[in-house]
C-alpha cells in the first residue's frame, strides 16, 4: 500500500542486518514541524500513563488563523495475521472502551511506550498471545489507527511456517483466548459484526491485496 511491496523475512535468517536495517527505518514515520501549510507553535501534555500520553498543541494555518489540536500519542504496534493454509489463528479478549469481547488478530505495542523494531514486536506479540512461533514473516503494508485523533501506525505481518508452542500472556490478557478459525468463518464473522476490530479488518484486506498480486 502506499507504494510499499511486501517485504519477504525469513526467520531463519533474520540476523540479516539489511533484513533488521530496512524494518527499522520503516518504522521512523513519525513528522513534527510544520505539515501542509499547519505549523505547531506550541505543545502541553494533559494527559499520560505507561500506555499513551494526550497532548494539546496550538496551531497555525495557512490562513494565519490560530486554533488547538488534541492528540493521542500511542507507539507504533504491530499486527499479525497467522496463516496456515485456509485457515487464521485469532484471539478473544474484553475491550473495555467498548464493553465487549471482540475476536482480532494479535497485535500490540512495545511495553512502557517504548520504540521497538516491527518485526521483532509482531514476533514477540505472536508468541505471547498464542504460542506460535512463525519460520517466515512477510510484510503486507502500514495502517493509521485514527489519523484525525492519534499518532498511532502499525505495522502488518503475514505470519507461516507456524510451530505451536506455550502463550506468554502478560497480566492484562489473562482473559484471552486463542483458536483457528476457516478463512471462509473468518469472513462470515465480518459479514455479521461479529468481528469489528477496524486493524484486523483492514490488515485482512492487505493480505487479500497481496495474495491477488501474487503470480
Amino acid at each position: 500500500m502506499g507504494g510499499e511491496s511486501a517485504y519477504v523475512v525469513d526467520l531463519a535468517a533474520s540476523d540479516d542486518e539489511t533484513h533488521r536495517d530496512r524494518l527499522r527505518g520503516a518504522s521512523s514515520i513519525r513528522t513534527l514541524g510544520t505539515v501542509r501549510g499547519v505549523e505547531s507553535l506550541g505543545t502541553r501534555q494533559v494527559y499520560a500513563n505507561p500506555w499513551m500520553t494526550v497532548r494539546e498543541d496550538e496551531i497555525q494555518r495557512a490562513d494565519g488563523s490560530s486554533g488547538i489540536y488534541g492528540v493521542v500519542d500511542k507507539p507504533d504496534f504491530a499486527l499479525v495475521i497467522p496463516l496456515d493454509g485456509e485457515r487464521v489463528r485469532l484471539v478473544e479478549q474484553f475491550r473495555y472502551p467498548i464493553g465487549l469481547r471482540r475476536w482480532e488478530f494479535p497485535q500490540g505495542t512495545a511495553p512502557d511506550r517504548a520504540d521497538s523494531d516491527p518485526l521483532q514486536l509482531a514476533a514477540r506479540e505472536l508468541r505471547e498471545e498464542t504460542g506460535l512461533r512463525a519460520g517466515k514473516m512477510i510484510e503486507l503494508g502500514l495502517l493509521d489507527v485514527a489519523p484525525g485523533m492519534s499518532s498511532q501506525r502499525g505495522r502488518v505481518f503475514l505470519a507461516t511456517q507456524l510451530t505451536e508452542g506455550f502463550h506468554e500472556r502478560e497480566h492484562e490478557e489473562q482473559d484471552m483466548r486463542s483458536r483457528w478459525f476457516p478463512r471462509a468463518e473468518f469472513e462470515a464473522m465480518i459479514s455479521k459484526g461479529e468481528i469489528t476490530d477496524a486493524q484486523s479488518i483492514a490488515a485482512y484486506t492487505l493480505l487479500l491485496l497481496h495474495e491477488h498480486s501474487q503470480p
